[in-house]
């Protein structure tokens, strides 16, 4: 179990999982005015990109990778399929699964939008040297690795003040 420790508490200013959530938080938001303009959704592009990135991908895997539940990704499918975007072909050894593959239409859709979340990350990167933003990347990806050996651990944590406040 895991002990918290509430002695070193930062401020919220320099606490570090504040930070990062509220990066992602605003990098979300300047992109999604961004791309308002087109028509288009965060959450199109980060389907588009997850398929891109990974053709053939189940529809299970994808709402993996979207961090939403089945139901919700199948609906985002369905809509994308309306638009043309991706679709939908039969698993060569799995007939319950579908791969999910982008279109013509969504591979020009995806061109289009690439170059807006290149230029944004390009902006909010420009006050970072070269070697900023290959240590801050290392940094980021070690960090990441450990959560995800700790999301695989299901590490419960020991705090007899939370459970006071709780009890409360």
């Amino acid at each position: 179990m895991t002990k918290i420790d509430t002695q070193g508490a930062l401020s919220e200013g320099r606490y570090l999982a504040f930070l990062i959530v509220e990066a992602a938080r605003l990098q979300r938001t300047v992109f999604d005015r961004r791309v308002r303009k087109m028509g288009f959704t965060r959450t199109q592009w980060l389907a588009l990109r997850r398929v891109g990135d990974q053709p053939g991908v189940s529809q299970s895997e994808l709402a993996e990778l979207l961090e939403v539940e089945k139901a919700s990704a199948g609906r985002l499918i369905d809509k994308l399929e309306e638009f043309g975007w991706l679709e939908r072909r039969p698993d060569d050894t799995d007939r319950r699964i579908k791969r999910i593959y982008m279109t013509d239409l969504g591979r020009r859709i995806h061109r289009e939008v690439s170059p807006i979340a290149e230029a944004m990350v390009e902006e909010e990167l420009s006050g970072l040297s070269r070697k900023e933003r290959e240590t801050l990347t290392d940094l980021l990806l070690n960090v990441k690795q450990r959560l995800q050996e700790m999301a695989s651990d299901n590490d419960t944590i020991q705090s007899t003040e939370l459970e006071k406040i709780n009890a409360e």
